[in-house]
């Protein structure tokens, strides 16, 4: 399994390689005349689709759904035609999403069965047009039917009425919250928690679906769990992290502006406005400027690992208190 600081090298080279051999137009949305390519539907009985690890040997643990973030940046078929989506059949595209996938899988699946889907998620570009609109319309189309599709095929094949954990980073994380919209009462009585890594959840989302709790400490159960880093709020990207109405700090498990020391020299705050993490003490100089939109002043691309044992020790404790309540 790559170390991190590799996982961003493999980001940063992917994107060298692709900006070299594509010509981006002028307009990151869509240039006249373009013709644009969408992948295939994946079929997700087919166990090729899938990064799937199951740990629970003493029936003592959890499932865990988790949905990666974006990898791809818009890519050309090989008759000239644009792709703003990852294609689930090539093998490049998923070992650049299972990159992601085996570093979280380290402290995920312990314990735990873990069934992480590929998809047809976004491209970069697509994130870095900052045109909501453009976003959700590539993303509800096409990379959010592949997320419910994987969703209910975990559900109906792999799950077995068990509770699960719902998790993603990024785009996974929006995928989290809009699973969540569509997820009837049953399955979420099953949920112990939703965890929603370098995303946002909006005062919208709360109000059409009031079930979307946030989480108040490190226990409770069927709740969200939501975070995003910065080192200052002044860098704070909208277009993931903003406007948010729930945070909460992964070190201490407090909702207000108590501070935590993470590994012994880095603090962690909530700035109880911004509804962000403020990150004190962390060099994120390792991360890629992402098309100068992400890791640029934040520290998304660290979501996943700068608080994975936090995480991995909170997995138990939400898993644990979950049996208890429901042994009552």
């Amino acid at each position: 399994m790559l170390p991190i600081k590799y996982l961003f090298s493999a980001i940063a080279g992917l994107a060298a390689l692709i900006m070299m051999s594509a010509c981006h137009d002028s307009d990151p949305v869509m240039a006249a005349g373009e013709s644009v390519f969408v992948p295939a539907m994946p079929d997700y009985s087919d166990v090729g689709m899938w990064t799937i690890a199951r740990n629970d040997t003493d029936n003592n643990g959890a499932d865990v759904f988790y949905i990666p973030s974006t990898w791809e940046y818009d890519w050309y078929t090989s008759d000239g035609r644009i792709s703003h989506h990852a294609d689930p059949s090539r093998a490049d595209h998923r070992a650049d999403m299972g990159i992601e996938i085996g570093e979280v899988a380290d402290y995920m699946a312990d314990g735990n069965n873990f069934y992480s889907p590929y998809y047809r998620h976004i491209t970069l570009d697509s994130w870095a047009t900052l045109n909501e609109d453009t976003i959700n319309r590539r993303y509800y189309d096409v990379a959010f039917v592949d997320v419910k599709n994987a969703f209910d095929r975990f559900i109906k094949q792999y799950n077995g009425e068990r509770p699960f954990i719902l998790t993603g980073f990024s785009q996974g994380g929006k995928s989290v919250v809009e699973l969540l919209k569509v997820m009837d009462e049953e399955t979420r009585e099953r949920m112990i928690a939703a965890y929603v890594m370098g995303y946002k959840v909006t005062p919208e989302d709360v109000a059409t679906h009031p079930y979307i709790q946030a989480a108040q400490d490190s226990l409770d159960t069927g709740v969200v769990i939501c975070y995003n880093s910065v080192s200052d709020v002044k860098y704070l990207k909208p277009v993931v992290s903003a406007p948010n109405v729930m945070c909460i700090n992964p070190v201490n498990w407090h909702t207000d502006n108590t501070p935590a020391i993470l590994n012994d020299t880095i603090t962690v705050t909530v700035d109880m406005e911004a509804k962000v993490l403020v990150v004190d003490g962390f060099d994120g100089s390792y991360l890629p400027n992402i098309l100068d939109i992400l890791n640029v002043g934040d520290y998304h691309g660290a979501e996943p690992s700068l608080y994975s044992e936090c995480l991995r020790k909170n997995f138990r404790q939400r898993i644990t208190s979950f049996q208890e309540r429901n042994m009552k």
